[in-house]
C-alpha cells in the first residue's frame, strides 16, 4: 500500500508542478507584472514555488535556503519578496521543485508519511502535508492559468495551458 500512496502523491506533485511550469512558460512578457488578485503574476508564482520547496523538505529546520531566497527566511515571512524574479529564474525553480518532489517522495517511508509533518504550523501528518502542498500548488496554478486566459484570448485554445491529470 505504501508504494501505491507514494506513486499517487508523486504523480500528483509532478502534474501540479508541470501545470505551474506551463503557466510560467506561456506567460507573455507583457503579462509578467500583471495583477493576479493583488499581486503580480511573477510574485504569485514565486510564492507558490517557495512554499512547494519548503514543504518538500523533511522539516523547517532542515530546509536549505538557496539563491532563490536572497533575503533568507524573510522571503517567506514578508508579504513582498526582496526583488522581482524573472521568467527564466522561476521556470528553472519550477523544474528544481519537480526534481525535489520526485526525490522526496522516493525517500518517504510508511513511518515518515504517518509521522508529523515537520512544520509546527502544519499540525498533521507528513502524508497530509504532501496533499496540502499539492493543493496549494494547484490553487495558484489555476489562478495563473485563469489570469492568462482572461488576458490573452489566444490561450483559450485547446491544448494551451493543458490540464495534466497525472505525471507526464
Amino acid at each position: 500500500m505504501i508504494d501505491l500512496l507514494k506513486t499517487v502523491i508523486g504523480h500528483q506533485y509532478d502534474a501540479a508542478l508541470a501545470m505551474l511550469h506551463d503557466c510560467l512558460e506561456t506567460c507573455p512578457a507583457v503579462l509578467w507584472d500583471g495583477p493576479v488578485a493583488r499581486y503580480p503574476f511573477w510574485q504569485v508564482a514565486y510564492h507558490t514555488l517557495c512554499f512547494a520547496d519548503l514543504y518538500l523538505a523533511p522539516s523547517e529546520e532542515r530546509f536549505e535556503l538557496t539563491e532563490m531566497h536572497p533575503q533568507g527566511w524573510a522571503e517567506f515571512e514578508n508579504e513582498y519578496p526582496s526583488r522581482r524574479f524573472e521568467k527564466g529564474e522561476l521556470t528553472a525553480y519550477a523544474k528544481a521543485c519537480r526534481a525535489k518532489a520526485r526525490r522526496t517522495i522516493a525517500n518517504e517511508t510508511a513511518e515518515t508519511l504517518q509521522g508529523p509533518s515537520g512544520f509546527a504550523r502544519r499540525n498533521f501528518t507528513r502524508a497530509e502535508l504532501h496533499v496540502y502542498n499539492i493543493r496549494h500548488i494547484q490553487h495558484h496554478a489555476g489562478q495563473l492559468g485563469a489570469y492568462l486566459r482572461r488576458m490573452d484570448p489566444s490561450l483559450q485554445e485547446v491544448g494551451v495551458l493543458r490540464w495534466i491529470g497525472t505525471a507526464d
